[in-house]
């Protein structure tokens, strides 16, 4: 019989290709959803509502192991003292509510994996290469980071072994960041935001669901672990090797920060800081990216 993996977030970008790389692997997945969905032969549907305090317990009682990957979008509104609380609801509540049922239940699971973002080091943009013993930020990223993994550990003090998939910017065929982004650059009016200095640490979502497979099925595996390229890239040099895919080079001047954080308010911090991060943790498991190249990686996405 196919073990079976339960999804939060699973109709999302990053669920929608973990669930297809885990059923051509032999697993059989389970996803929670808000809305009534149909079962196919290799995915099955369950009922969850957070504002209700509600999981149907089933889905979580025959799960081998268990992905959390559920979460507001980090740049899709301002952030309001609302939205911010919103973000980091959305990725602690439903952690806490599985942690309920498997204690509740003396229910214990192979693995629980869950997603978590390079924003744990803070909107700031130097130098230094960022490791997992980075201390967290401050700020509001760094924080909501540290508050989400704390709720992770949780789950391990019921003897559960957790991971914890600190992503960088996602790539994958017009979705997720480039689905943002190429349309005004396909337009002709790609432009740097701000300085154009802040780094800009990507995974292509073939690399990330393979990581999330990985943490899945390598018991080695716990705690935290950077997943995106460690190079250079930066705003600038993404901005210009797409542009350039595109046929044409940067004629718009940057975009001024000032504008952004007119536009965007506290959120253009999102945007116009960055920080290199170190791969290495997760390269010392056996893990080989496929895709270290950035205009390849482009090429791939946009074709």
């Amino acid at each position: 019989m196919a073990q079976n993996v339960l999804l939060t977030g699973g109709s999302g970008f990053v669920g929608k290709h973990l669930t297809d790389v885990l059923i051509d692997n032999g697993f059989s997945v389970s996803v929670l959803s808000r809305s009534e969905q149909k079962d196919t032969p290799s995915i099955t549907y369950y009922k969850w509502d957070l504002k209700k305090n509600f999981v149907e317990k089933e889905a979580v009682l025959k799960a081998d192991y268990i992905v959390h990957l559920a979460g507001e979008g980090i740049v899709e509104k301002r952030w309001t003292k609302k939205r911010k609380k919103a973000i980091l609801e959305s990725r602690t509540k439903p952690i806490e509510l599985i942690y309920s049922v498997l204690k509740e239940n003396n229910k214990t699971v192979k693995a629980f994996v869950s997603a978590s973002a390079i924003g744990i080091y803070g909107a700031i943009t130097s130098h230094k290469i960022c490791t997992e013993e980075t201390p967290p930020a401050n700020d509001f990223l760094g924080t909501t980071c540290q508050v989400w993994e704390n709720t992770v550990d949780k789950i391990n003090t019921l003897g559960i072994r957790t991971v914890k998939i600190r992503t960088g910017i996602v790539f994958g065929k017009n979705e997720g960041f480039l689905k943002k982004v190429v349309p005004s650059f396909n337009s002709g009016f790609g432009a740097v935001l701000g300085t154009g200095k802040q780094y800009l640490p990507w995974i292509h979502i073939d690399d990330l669901s393979e990581i999330y497979l990985k943490a899945i099925t390598d018991e080695g595996m716990h705690g935290a672990y950077n997943a995106c390229i460690t190079d250079n890239t930066t705003n600038a040099g993404f901005s210009k090797t797409l542009a350039s895919i595109l046929g044409y080079s940067i004629w718009m001047p940057a975009i001024p920060a000032f504008f952004l954080k007119i536009a965007l308010g506290e959120m253009s911090q999102a945007v116009l800081k960055g920080q290199r991060v170190s791969s290495q943790k997760i390269q010392k498991t056996g893990f080989e990216f496929q895709f270290t190249d950035l205009e390849k990686t482009l090429l791939n996405c946009l074709h």
